[in-house]
């Protein structure tokens, strides 16, 4: 994390990337337990403590700069842990996580070229001073 104000939204992009690629890892263990007995399929909380850490009536700029970012950090949980798809107790459906693996490797990208837009931004604020 970088500590200055000016940093806001990269830390926050920052945070959510981490969580992304978290998730990419979560994703690929689940793949690659599709066919354990009595696995049980893990995914990360992220979205829901960002939800709440920019909540507010105030201006995004503002709930930016007053997000805490200590509480920003990537959970893991097991999903549907008594739900089982088949007979020997495993719940990961193979399909729908490749699925997951492209979305969050298109969101993981996207908040990337996020990052990097908003240090060009810097950039030629800084230059043209």
């Amino acid at each position: 994390m970088i500590g200055s104000n000016a940093f806001n939204y990269i830390n926050i992009l920052d945070k959510a990337a981490d969580a992304s690629w978290k998730r990419n890892d979560v994703i690929t263990n689940n793949i690659a337990n599709v066919d354990t007995p009595g696995y049980k399929r893990k995914d990360v909380q992220f979205e829901a403590y960002l939800m709440s850490a920019l909540i507010g009536d105030n201006s995004l700029d503002h709930r930016v700069a007053n997000a805490s970012l200590d509480a920003l950090d990537a959970s893991i949980y097991t999903d549907y842990a008594t739900l089982s798809y088949r007979l020997d107790g495993n719940n990961v459906d193979i399909d729908t996580e490749t699925a997951n693996l492209a979305e969050n490797q298109i969101r993981y990208y996207a908040l990337i070229d996020s990052m990097t837009q908003e240090f060009s931004r810097l950039k030629t604020v800084l230059q043209t001073k």
